[in-house]
């Protein structure tokens, strides 16, 4: 009778991201060709723009936005936001260094802690989201104010150094393959890891089901409350790696950083084709949306682009995907 009723509410859901509509394809391909067009662009703009170094720099670059902007999908895909991400990123950064520096830690065990401080910040999200019923916006938008002062009172506002933690660099710096950095290979990893929850798993297919319609999921007899919580965990884990992927990547843990991390996220989320309504998205569409969040920013630096014009482009990059987003919306609807 179980296995009946659960074959039952799985035939039910949406299909997952295999079976994604002809429009999101389409826009997932013109996301692709403006990355083309934008990489073609920067490389007859700069002869050092398509030089392998540049190229790896790159990479390393969209691995900390790449690694964010996979567990964001996940929430948005729910019709749910995050945007405790860049400082929870932080907290973890700072949570890892003070278990590998002030408590010594086996490195195992402390790059593992900082991975847990993000799943216990998803965690809280889930639930504040799911069963308290805070809008998620308000909700991890307390959690972002929340992970910042953290990372401020329990670094005591300096940097903490790995300095004297051998082998904690070369995760993200260290070249398993040769000329690519350890942090492209995590990026990768991590992506393959979503693309099979988010299309072979209950999670995924619960994921894309809340989205589109979370009344008639519920009322099927799925564990809304319960999906949620797991949802936002499973992003709290990305926050988590991203993190120790930063603290590796500057050998240190800076906790005035974070702010701004999950917008950029969120744009290569909604680049890439997730809606921000829900019930559709892909992780290779948030792969390429952080490609080109990446190829952008480092064009601009290579082309001495100054810094606050830099910001000015991103945002004018954000504002565009969100109102992308909105024209498919009102098509689709």
């Amino acid at each position: 009778m179980v296995e009946t009723e659960t074959r039952s509410q799985q035939r039910s859901l949406p299909s997952a991201p295999g079976r994604i509509n002809l429009r999101a394809q389409l826009h997932q391909g013109l996301a692709f060709a403006s990355l083309v067009i934008l990489f073609l662009f920067f490389s007859l703009a700069s002869e050092d723009f398509m030089e392998w170094t540049n190229v790896s720099s790159i990479l390393l670059s969209t691995a900390v936005i790449g690694i964010l902007a996979l567990g964001t999908t996940f929430v948005i895909i729910t019709a749910g936001i995050d945007l405790s991400t860049g400082t929870g990123m932080t907290l973890c950064a700072v949570m890892t260094g003070i278990f590998l520096t002030n408590m010594q830690l086996p490195l195992v065990v402390g790059v593992a802690g900082g991975i847990l401080t993000g799943a216990l910040l998803g965690l809280v999200n889930g639930v504040n989201v799911a069963v308290l019923n805070i809008p998620p916006f308000i909700a991890t938008l307390a959690m972002m104010l929340i992970a910042q002062g953290l990372a401020l009172v329990i670094s005591g506002t300096q940097p903490i150094y790995f300095t004297d933690v051998d082998g904690f660099i070369n995760i993200a710096l260290g070249e398993l393959v040769p000329g690519l950095p350890n942090a492209a290979l995590v990026l990768f990893g991590m992506a393959l890891i979503g693309a099979l929850v988010l299309a072979k798993t209950l999670l995924g297919r619960y994921a894309f089901a809340i989205g589109s319609n979370e009344e008639a999921t519920s009322i099927s007899g799925i564990q809304v409350r319960k999906w949620k919580i797991l949802i936002y965990t499973l992003a709290g884990v990305f926050t988590g790696v991203a993190g120790v992927i930063l603290a590796a990547r500057l050998n240190s843990a800076q906790p005035s950083l974070g702010i701004g991390y999950e917008l950029q996220a969120i744009a290569a989320v909604v680049i890439g084709g997730t809606t921000l309504s829900g019930g559709r998205g892909s992780i290779v569409g948030t792969m390429i949306g952080a490609l080109l969040m990446s190829v952008l920013t480092t064009g601009l630096r290579i082309m001495s682009i100054p810094q606050e014009w830099q910001t000015v482009v991103i945002g004018i990059v954000i504002l565009i995907a969100v109102y992308a987003d909105n024209l498919r919306r009102r098509r689709a609807s």
